[in-house]
């Protein structure tokens, strides 16, 4: 090479030596080769690493704690070429107390033995925070339950969200090779999702669980007002005729309603009926007052085909009617006398003969009476047949008048005032203050029944959005019930109980109580007010 070519060659810049990676073991390191299927299997091993990240990523915010980290187990396992893998989170924060994932090559031991065994790896990151990787002394493996005590090598990595430590991820292998610092580092990654998973997973299900009680709890709330349907108020003496109902009704014993006129027993007789195993059978209602007695025989029982004048075809009773069902029998008290053999053969032999029949009928009927009656002393008065009054009085159950109750007659007036506004496309949506006191402070002899058709009235007299009711009605009526109405003797020994009561504060016996003011014992005042069940304390 002459001298003029050798200065036109540029010079050729030194050949650099690229380092090899090292190979993923603890103390030995080895050079890359350009083996196409080392490099495969490198690529292999980082889109498997990789999808299990996104993995993690799409199902963290989605799936229950279980089935997340289910996933993470198997997924870890798979990847990081393990022979376990378990995640356990900890237990108030201190100390792994429930393995909540377990995946593994091999037979595992029963829950007891990973539990140990996870509470003895958690020792190794939970004071630290840190990940751990190594292998267990003799002294570990000793106190390890096989087969995890033949595990060479362990990787501990602390679940930490939010910069609290909410459980462990623990991966372990049987053979020489330990994991490198770049899996660990890829395991740390792991760890960070599935603490947010755990996280996310925790929220998941403490709404759904309260979802669930809430929707229970309106599905609970929302079946009882189909239940209870019509039957408005909040006072004691009402929620507890309705706890009662709530007793009676799964059975097949029959139910003696018992209170005045217009207080709502019907609803209770049909309340009765819903809560029965007898709701998807007939509920089957019959007003025995209304009914003439020379028909009611027939309304009750039926009749054959020319049994009476008048009867050109048969027809089937209430009993027939409501067979599987529920017969309620309202105002049972004016049953005739003649009648009632007959009706108490059928409430206690479930048979009876159609009028102008002398074929048995046999039928499977539950029987709630009601009555604004004294039937006891009906009995007394020979106007009732004790036996069948023992019958029907199975379970007592008394409804309170609307003047013991007048805490509900603002809910009973909003009811009301909804109910006929919405019929008459009109909208009220302001009460009198001052008409609700009038309201509470009237005695309502009619109970409900009077409430319900004045509130009907009084919509019909106000045309605007206030409710204007005519109170002068209930004045007058008020001035008008002493003179046409007369108490009877136990209303108004009630009433007088009641007065010393208030007067003496409440109090029974000593020189200011209410026993000295009446001019009686103690003890016979006692059985009194037990006997008119007067509460003790104000309501």
């Amino acid at each position: 090479m002459n001298p003029a070519e050798s200065a036109t060659t540029p010079e050729l810049p030194p050949v650099s030596v690229i380092p090899h990676r090292p190979l993923r073991l603890c103390d030995e390191s080895e050079t890359m080769s350009g083996n196409v299927d080392r490099l495969t299997d490198e690529l292999n091993i980082n889109r498997a690493r990789l999808e299990l990240l996104r993995n993690l990523s799409r199902s963290s915010s989605r799936l229950p704690i279980k089935d997340v980290l289910d996933q993470v187990t198997i997924g870890a396992r798979k990847v990081m070429q393990s022979d376990l893998a378990l995640v356990a989170l900890l237990n108030d924060h201190t100390e792994p107390a429930a393995v909540a994932a377990f995946d593994s090559a091999f037979a595992a031991p029963n829950q007891e033995a990973i539990a140990a065994f996870a509470q003895q790896l958690g020792e190794r990151v939970v004071s630290s925070g840190e990940p751990w990787t190594g292998a267990l002394d003799e002294a570990e493996q000793s106190d390890t339950a096989w087969p995890l005590a033949s595990l060479d090598w362990m990787s501990v990595l602390p679940l930490t969200s939010r910069d609290e430590l909410v459980g462990i991820l623990a991966l372990g292998k049987r053979d020489e090779s330990c994991y490198t610092t770049e899996e660990v580092d890829f395991l740390v990654q792991v760890a960070g999702q599935v603490a947010l998973a755990v996280e996310n997973a925790i929220i998941y299900d403490e709404l759904r669980r309260c979802k669930g009680e809430e929707s229970e709890s309106w599905t609970r709330e929302n079946g009882r007002q189909q239940v209870f349907e019509g039957i408005v108020g909040t006072t004691t003496a009402l929620q507890r005729v309705l706890r009662q109902v709530e007793v009676v009704a799964p059975t097949d014993s029959g139910v003696l309603i018992l209170g005045e006129t217009g207080t709502g027993k019907e609803l209770i007789a049909r309340a009765i009926h819903n809560l029965s195993a007898r709701r998807d059978r007939p509920f089957i209602k019959l007003n025995c007052a209304a009914i003439p007695s020379g028909l009611l025989e027939s309304e009750l029982f039926g009749h054959e085909r020319g049994a009476f004048t008048g009867a050109i075809v048969r027809k089937a009773g209430r009993f027939e009617a409501a067979d599987k069902g529920t017969l309620f029998l309202d105002e049972v008290g004016d049953i005739p006398l003649e009648l009632q053999p007959k009706l108490l053969r059928v409430l206690q032999e479930h048979e009876f003969e159609r009028l102008g029949s002398t074929r048995t009928q046999h039928v499977d009927v539950r029987v709630v009476a009601a009555t604004h009656r004294d039937l006891k002393q009906m009995v007394e008065e020979g106007k009732f047949r004790s036996d069948l009054f023992y019958r029907l009085h199975v379970f007592p159950l008394p409804v309170p008048p609307l003047r013991e109750r007048r805490e509900d007659i603002p809910l009973l007036v909003r009811h009301f005032v909804d109910e006929y506004a919405g019929r008459m496309n009109r909208r009220i949506a302001t009460i009198p203050p001052q008409a609700i006191e009038a309201l509470r402070s009237y005695s309502w002899p009619g109970n409900v029944r009077e409430l319900q058709n004045f509130i009907e009235r009084t919509v019909i007299l106000s045309p605007g959005s206030v409710l204007r009711p005519p109170l002068a009605e209930l004045k007058q009526a008020a001035v008008q019930t002493p003179s046409s109405e007369l108490s009877t003797l136990g209303e108004m020994e009630r009433t007088h109980v009641m007065r010393a009561l208030r007067a003496s504060n409440w109090v029974i016996g000593g020189p200011n109580g209410a026993a000295a003011r009446l001019g009686m014992k103690r003890t016979t005042l006692a059985y009194r007010i037990r006997k008119l069940n007067i509460p003790l304390r104000p309501q």
